[in-house]
């Protein structure tokens, strides 16, 4: 059963880690051009908020990756996790969001990818510290 935790914490700070750095280099390209077009339909915002939104919450889910590996304030982890779940089920699937040909599994993937990543979140959460002990 640790085998399975482990290789689920791998996953989720994998799957986080890659998606906050897409998500900042995304968000960072559209404020760097000047004229924010970036359009994420299953987000709640638009225009600039939504690219000043979608830079700040990537920063702060890339220091949440950086500090759970770290073994340090682990629940920011969590709550980062939870948030992309809560966003991607509510995006995708409780609004009006519609999607093209091939977009629906594609979306479906996220979000199972996504849940099994907060399975990893919640399980760094009890995590013992390793210690390194000198000979």
């Amino acid at each position: 059963m640790e085998a399975v935790r482990t290789l689920l914490r791998l996953f989720s700070y994998l799957f986080h880690g890659l998606l906050a750095l897409f998500l900042l280099a995304v968000s960072g390209f559209a404020l760097a051009s000047g004229t924010p077009s970036l359009e994420l339909g299953m987000l709640p915002w638009t225009g600039l908020l939504l690219v000043r939104v979608v830079f700040g919450a990537a920063l702060a889910g890339l220091i949440a990756v950086v500090l759970a590996l770290a073994g340090k304030w682990r629940f920011l982890f969590l709550l980062w996790s939870l948030a992309v779940v809560v966003l991607l089920i509510r995006g995708y699937f409780f609004t009006g969001y519609h999607f093209q040909p091939g977009g629906f599994s594609r979306a479906s993937l996220l979000t199972i990818g996504s849940l099994v990543a907060l399975a990893g979140a919640w399980f760094q959460m009890f995590r013992r510290k390793e210690r390194l002990t000198r000979y």
